[in-house]
């Protein structure tokens, strides 16, 4: 079978590739290109240069060919765009889920036809099987340090009957490794942490610079309403968020709501962060179909969270609602809402 597998220079890709090339699979390597290479943008520990030369380098030990793809409008589009947009507009974003669902997945799977690939697959630690009925199921990895299922809740079913996750039943040690008995340079590569296009950590800058229009001053009040200081900008906040607010107080403070129209960030005691449900849109049910009724299951609400049990059922208008059993702190708009049941990934979709 020939297989596409998205190379991002990284031991994770590496290793994916290089089991299906084992295996007897005609792998063809792809990574993509987002931004533009003559240094003219810093980028962070990953999408660099020196990852493009490493995932070649990686090809050519394992003698499939590689190719790099030029991604950069569509990364800009799809992800920077988003990104931007959604702190402007007093909400929290997940970049990674954007790219990996949205771009790596959408696009590659239309350059995979074009070489005649049956597959595409990538270094994520989940798993795809196919039910009995003949669905697809998108499950959690086996490493449940490393797992990135929640990443890829908006991966449809056409998306998950081409997908393959070569490294999502091993652990981040079986991984690297492999990649030393294969002489792989990448075997004690770093994993990237921070965002991409955003290396230094500040992504109140890079948002005033990208949109300088949108950035507007505003009030920090308490639950009352009551003035306590002023900001530069709701892009500065995210739920939850107790540093750098700019107001003395005895008690810790945290910020409890973000309204983008009046400039207006409330912040609290921390009991006030929890909530019991919670409302998310542009939902997908990764299983192909909504359930038709209350359904029980856990959530996470961010990539750390901890799931936590409770029930979900779908709304009107692409939309779901998740009631927990216990208090979720911090439920963030802009992040996402993953629905599980077990290990199996229900659905998702972003937190309203």
């Amino acid at each position: 079978m020939r297989v596409v597998v998205a190379m991002s220079g990284g031991v994770d890709s590496s290793v994916a590739a290089a089991i299906l090339a084992a295996e007897g699979h005609d792998v063809i390597g792809l990574s993509m290109q987002l931004y533009d290479q003559s240094g003219t943008q810093a980028f962070g520990s990953c999408c660099t240069l020196d990852d493009l030369h490493d995932a070649r380098r990686v090809a050519a030990a394992i003698g499939i060919p590689h190719y790099i793809l030029n991604f950069e409008r569509q990364f800009q589009q799809t992800v920077v765009a988003n990104f931007v947009g959604e702190y402007t507009a007093g909400r929290t974003p997940l970049p990674c889920a954007h790219c990996n669902s949205d771009l790596k997945f959408s696009t590659l799977l239309d350059r995979a036809q074009g070489l005649g690939a049956e597959a595409v697959a990538t270094g994520h630690y989940a798993r795809v099987e196919q039910a009995p009925d003949g669905r697809f199921r998108l499950r959690r990895g086996l490493d449940p340090d490393k797992d990135q299922a929640y990443f890829l809740f908006s991966l449809t079913q056409e998306q998950l009957a081409r997908a393959a996750f070569p490294v999502g039943a091993l652990t981040k040690t079986d991984v690297r490794a492999h990649a030393r008995t294969l002489g792989l340079r990448v075997a004690d590569k770093p994993d990237s942490q921070e965002i991409c296009f955003v290396p230094d950590g500040d992504y109140a800058s890079f948002v005033e610079r990208q949109a300088p229009a949108a950035v507007k001053a505003g009030a920090v009040a308490d639950e009352s309403g009551h003035t306590l200081a002023t900001h530069d900008g709701v892009h500065r906040f995210t739920i939850g968020q107790r540093k750098g607010l700019g107001v003395s107080s005895q008690a810790p403070l945290y910020v409890l709501r973000i309204d983008a129209d009046s400039g207006q960030v409330t912040v609290g005691p921390r009991a006030a962060l929890e909530r019991r449900a919670l409302t998310a849109s542009q939902v997908n049910w990764t299983g192909g179909d909504m359930p038709p009724d209350w359904q029980a299951g856990t959530a996470q609400i961010r990539h750390r969270h901890r799931p936590t049990p409770g029930r979900v059922r779908a709304l009107p208008d692409g939309r779901a609602e998740f009631e927990s059993d216990a208090p979720l702190s911090a439920v963030t708009p802009g992040q996402a809402a993953v629905f599980y049941d077990g290990d199996v990934v229900v659905g998702g979709g972003w937190i309203d």
